[in-house]
């Protein structure tokens, strides 16, 4: 649209301005699925109907205490993020080619070619029973179904090798720019895997390859962010009560096969993989952050959608039965391009996600200038729309905010005409039947197949004096285009178009404000020497707790790494403690052991531990996970007697590693919190999660060696140093 015609447009009278939605002014508090009415909503997956309305499936459990009884794919309806209410699930039985007893596991729910795709996973096909896994997909005119199964697996079950299957869980559909689309899964054994899909979406169109290593990645989410594909990834026990150290992390891609690495360039594919952490345990009322999918406000700001645990409630029911993982929300920012949850997960009053200032879903009459219509429920999925008819140029007036982000859904019913929307200062964007999109005078090609006959996404952000636009299938973080342009000249903001189109949800709101800075992290002072050992003699404040053949030579100790453990009833692995300052404190080892840089290996570790007991400790170790070197943050307590294990990632490994415990205590409660962090060059720091420990005696510090004496190697520690706490986390 050329600017005389956009000051033509412009004399046409405004019509009245619709009400936004109404939020509530005190906000909102995790988790936001107990607004329904439900106790658990793991895995959710979020989608924004086109009716406008949000819509999130969850994985298969009861979905509140004392009810018993499974939901096949639970589904949740919210018109703002924060209000849910349980609408009825995907499915009544399993598929038929399910076994009857499986699970429907962590959906991907997608829109593509004016249907809905629902990807899922089954936990047990009927061609291996009790052996395999699949992902299976059904598809449906609305996100509240009816749901067809498409009659098979898009990604059949996988043999191993070695008399099983490789876990075929966890998928997550997207698309890039060429109009291909492809699907990821996999999980723990066998790790995650990309493959393209056919054109339907419903089959798998060539060979999968491998995008993040096993032992380490599930759970994974894609979205794409300028001119990157970043691969969101669960890390860490998922379902360990009390102990769950679920947390998720990242990598990106210039393509949707990757290779992806984190921000220190480290692949999350190989031996020693890699990750950038997104959202970990805090210290606060939540464990186990983890399996997210993301959205967008009206604002233009995403938020991540996840689950948790409560510390003080981590069962449905009996403990070490069904984990308890409501849904939780928290906005998303990226810093120096890449995502994190600031502070964390949430707990107590924040801020809700934006409210349109203008939002209007066509589902009522009003005047409209010639060319234009109101259909009221014309649509069976998105309710009521605008329609526009007729060569001419129509343009519809809104009051857009200045500094606008700026939707409206549009889809073309024959092969011509255009649509878009008009900023406040004359910003045009339009998309056109044939195949562009183009703001200003920039644009770009639409993919070769899509489908101008369903409905696509426009999202606009006006920032700076400049305007950039991506279209969506669905708001999902997937553009199949985007375009940047110089924002220009006067015009009266609204929707526009020409020839025969379609249009539904608009709104609009001031973008977000972008927030740039990085959460703060434990940063030693002060060193204190008498908690402190350099290993060049004989040092009091020493014990051990079964003592192994261990002796400092050279200025360093060197630990044979033995058999045992302290993981289960009783421990029964050396520890090598002393006693802690009190007030806030950090304690730094550098630790030197060779792992191996390929092969087998089963939890040979050395590192620090915060250590009450043989069962109440958390520990700090470079191991061997299987194929993989991890440094690993794990933390055993008891519970509902018994003790409860599981684990978190707490950075990349390496030879030489340098591990940080950084401890304080929680003013008002009296609980010990204890953050991870590691470095490969002992400059740079990954912080990693915190676990705590009830209020009562501070933990003691020290050192640990163990896991498995084959194949025979040594642990060397070069230095244990404490310092004071200069900056909390």
């Amino acid at each position: 649209m050329t600017r005389a015609l956009v000051l033509l447009l412009s004399a046409v009278l405004l019509l009245p301005v619709p009400a936004g939605h109404a939020q509530d002014s005190h906000g909102y508090a995790n988790p936001v699925s107990a607004s329904a009415g439900v106790d658990t909503f793991a895995d959710p997956a979020v989608i924004q109907g086109k009716d406008g309305f949000w819509y999130a499936f969850g994985t298969t459990d009861p979905l509140r205490e004392g009810e018993f009884r499974r939901h096949l794919l639970p589904v949740l309806r919210s018109a703002d993020l924060v209000r849910w209410q349980h609408i009825g699930d995907a499915f009544a039985a399993v598929p038929d080619w399910a076994a009857p007893s499986a699970g429907l596991w962590a959906p991907d729910i997608r829109y593509a070619d004016g249907r809905y795709l629902l990807y899922f996973t089954v936990t047990d096909t009927l061609a291996h029973p009790g052996l395999d896994s699949a992902i299976g997909v059904a598809t449906a005119p609305t996100p509240v179904g009816p749901w067809t199964d498409s009659g098979g697996p898009v990604v059949a079950p996988r043999p191993d090798g070695a008399g099983s299957y490789h876990w075929t869980f966890d998928p997550a559909m997207v698309n890039d720019r060429s109009g291909r689309r492809w699907l990821y899964y996999g999980s723990y054994h066998g790790g995650l895997w990309v493959v393209p899909l056919s054109a339907d979406a419903l089959r798998t169109a060539g060979p999968a390859v491998p995008v993040a290593s096993g032992r380490r990645f599930e759970g994974a989410y894609v979205v794409a962010r300028d001119g990157w594909f970043y691969l969101f990834a669960s890390s860490g026990n998922c379902c360990a009560g009390p102990a769950t150290g679920y947390s998720v992390l990242v990598g990106r891609s210039r393509e949707p096969a990757g290779p992806f690495t984190d921000a220190d360039g480290t692949p999350l594919l190989g031996p020693r993989p890699g990750g950038t952490p997104v959202v970990q345990p805090n210290g606060n009322f939540w464990l186990g952050t983890g399996h997210n999918s993301i959205a967008v406000d009206a604002a233009g700001q995403d938020w991540l959608v996840y689950h948790a645990i409560s510390r003080d409630d981590p069962y449905l029911d009996e403990p070490y039965g069904v984990n308890e993982r409501p849904m939780l929300l928290d906005r998303l920012d990226w810093v120096d391009g890449w995502p994190v949850v600031r502070g964390g997960a949430s707990q107590g009053w924040r801020r809700p996600p934006a409210a349109p200032e203008v939002s209007e879903r066509f589902d009522r009459q009003a005047r409209l200038p010639g060319g234009w219509r109101v259909l009221p429920g014309a649509d069976p999925d998105s309710g009521g729309l605008l329609r526009h008819d007729g060569p001419g140029p129509g343009l519809v007036p809104y009051p857009l905010p200045h500094g606008a982000y700026a939707e409206v859904d549009l889809r073309f019913p024959g092969p011509e005409g255009s649509a878009g929307i008009v900023l406040p200062g004359g910003a045009v964007v339009t998309v056109e039947a044939a195949g562009t999109l183009r703001a200003g005078h920039r644009e770009v090609r639409l993919p070769p197949g899509w489908r101008p006959d369903t409905w696509h996404t426009l999202s606009v952000r006006q920032h700076a004096g400049r305007v950039t636009a991506w279209l969506t299938a669905a708001r999902l973080g997937d553009p199949v285009a985007e375009v940047e342009a110089v924002a220009w000249g006067p015009g009266t903001a609204g929707v526009h178009a020409t020839g025969t189109v379609e249009l539904d949800n608009l709104s609009a709101a001031p973008a977000a404000t972008r927030r740039h800075r990085a959460d703060p992290v434990p940063v030693p002072g002060r060193s204190l020497r008498e908690h402190s050992d350099d290993f060049d003699g004989p040092k009091p404040g020493w014990s051990w707790v079964r003592e192994p053949q261990a002796v400092p030579v050279h200025g360093r100790l060197f630990w044979p790494v033995a058999d045992g453990d302290l993981a289960g009833p009783g421990g029964g692995a050396s520890v090598l403690l002393r006693d802690a300052p009190r007030g806030g404190y950090v304690v730094e080892t550098r630790l030197r052991l060779d792992l191996g840089a390929a092969g087998e290996r089963d939890h040979q570790q050395a590192g620090l531990i915060a250590y009450r007991g043989d069962d109440d400790f958390a520990r700090l170790t470079h191991v061997a996970i299987g194929g993989t070197r991890q440094v690993e943050y794990v933390r055993e307590l008891p519970f509902a007697g018994r003790q409860a294990f599981g684990g978190m990632p707490a950075g990349t490994a390496a030879d030489v590693v340098w591990l940080r415990l950084a401890y304080r205590l929680e003013p008002g409660t009296g609980r010990h919190l204890v953050r991870g962090g590691s470095s490969r060059d002992g400059r740079t720091w990954t912080w990693g999660g915190t676990w705590t420990f009830d209020p009562g005696p501070a933990p003691r510090i020290g050192l640990v060696a163990h896991g498995g004496a084959h194949p025979p190697v040594t642990a060397a520690f070069d230095y244990f140093l404490v310092s004071r706490l200069r900056q909390d986390t």
